[in-house]
Parts: C-alpha cells; sequence; structure tokens
C-alpha cells in the first residue's frame, strides 16, 4: 500500500479495493489487512479511526496513539472530516443533486448477529455531483446502447454502505456493486473491461489535525484498473479537470 501521509500522530494509506481494513468475521479465513500492512510498513501500532467496505478503495486514516484516535473520531462524529469519493453508476445522473433519505441500519448475518433489530432509519444525506458521461455502443435490455455516470459523491453522513445505497435510491446503482447494483451492467464490464471490482474509490479527506488544529487534505491517486477504465470510458482527461475545480 502506498503511504500518502505520515507524521508523529497520524498515517494516511492508498487501501486497494477487496482488502479488509482490519481482521474481522466477515471473512475468518483472511489473514492479512490494511492495518496489519500499514503497522508492520511503520514499525507503529496503529489505530483505526473510520472505515472504508472492503471493495472500497482510496484514502484510509490511522492515528499513531490513543489520544488523536479520540480526536479525530470526534471529528468524524461532528463532521468536522469532508469526504469525496468518486464512483462509476448506471445511466446518466442529473448535474447535481442532493439526497436525504433516511437509512435503516444494515446488519451483517456473520458480523451483526446479536445487533438488535428494529431501528429507526437513521438520518442520511449524500450530495452528488456528475462529472463525465459516457454512453456504449453495448445493448442493454431494450436500448441499443448503455449509459454510465462518473459521479462526485459528498456523503455528509456516515452511514453503513451510504453512498451505494443512495445510489440504487437514485436508480443509478454504482457499478460492480453485488449487494445493491444491477447485475446485468456488472455483467457488461467484466465481459468488456475485465473490472469485477465495485467501481467507488474514496479519493480525499479533509480533516483539521487532531494536533495541530489545521486543516490536513489528503488524496489517494486512482489506481491502475480505475485509471484503465477511465481511459477506456474517455473520463481521465475531464475527471482531472474538473475535480481540481474544487
Amino acid at each position: 500500500m502506498e503511504i500518502l501521509y505520515l507524521d508523529d500522530h497520524l498515517v494516511a494509506v492508498a487501501k486497494p479495493a477487496g482488502l479488509l481494513v482490519h481482521r474481522s468475521a466477515v471473512d475468518r479465513r483472511e489473514t492479512v489487512s490494511a492495518l496489519q500492512l500499514t503497522r508492520d510498513r511503520i514499525g507503529r501500532r496503529v489505530y483505526p479511526v473510520h472505515r472504508l467496505d472492503r471493495p472500497t478503495s482510496g484514502v484510509l486514516l490511522f492515528a499513531l496513539s490513543r489520544e488523536p484516535a479520540a480526536l479525530l473520531s470526534a471529528s468524524f462524529a461532528a463532521r468536522q472530516v469532508l469526504k469525496r469519493y468518486l464512483a462509476v453508476v448506471r445511466g446518466f445522473v442529473p448535474e447535481e443533486v442532493v439526497i436525504d433519505y433516511p437509512l435503516v441500519e444494515e446488519h451483517d448475518r456473520t458480523t451483526d448477529r446479536l445487533a438488535r433489530g428494529g431501528k429507526e432509519a437513521q438520518e442520511a444525506v449524500t450530495s452528488f455531483r456528475r462529472l463525465a458521461l459516457a454512453e456504449l455502443p453495448f445493448p442493454a435490455g431494450v436500448h441499443a446502447t448503455s449509459r454510465y455516470s462518473l459521479m462526485e459523491a459528498r456523503p455528509l453522513t456516515g452511514r453503513k454502505h451510504q453512498i451505494r445505497r443512495h445510489c440504487k435510491h437514485l436508480y443509478h446503482p454504482v457499478i460492480g456493486d453485488t449487494t445493491h447494483g444491477d447485475g446485468f451492467h456488472n455483467r457488461l464490464f467484466r465481459d468488456h473491461f475485465g473490472s469485477s471490482r465495485l467501481l467507488l474509490h474514496a479519493l480525499e479527506l479533509t480533516l483539521p489535525h487532531p494536533v495541530t488544529g489545521k486543516s490536513l487534505t489528503i488524496t489517494a491517486p486512482l489506481d491502475e484498473e480505475f485509471a484503465r477504465l477511465f481511459q477506456s470510458m474517455g473520463w481521465l482527461d475531464s475527471m482531472t479537470t474538473e475535480t481540481k475545480e474544487r
């Protein structure tokens, strides 16, 4: 994993898609995690302060001691951390849209088997902005072509699978999402682009440094598979230009 930022209090890495943040009952056979790899790389204990889904790539932040870990967790809880994601979704999306749609907590049958059910839906808000469009010469159902959008997503709350579930609510699911997505388009990307991963990338975190208080922005570059796909879709130049505007 590439180290994106390191000081005496924090370390940020570029988590690859498919890697667990820490060892979990999600896959008891998996012995490698981002936490373990980061710890071994820098030779220090690390403390997770937020999460990324296993299939999501991008910026993952750890604290290097308990005090900054607590302060960072408080910053995430207080919504002082700005998060930017890139998502490839089915269809042509609006230029900008805010989804304010409460979500019922999702439980994993393995890791959440003791969790209490019947909870009320929790506030969940995501801001979306369209960055680019593509129309491919592959039939999709009754349509002669297939349409896709590249979106920037900014979750203002931190619910489980929030971006993926809000994209489904928009009827524009994230490509590669096997839980909330569209199997036809997932297969199309596997067959034509050799891409079977979730096309969701945690591009950037902006946060107050827990010790200095200064604003810190950490960006994770696209991995090789994502960059190759963007090149095939004709998005690489437009994405670079538009994301620099904000």
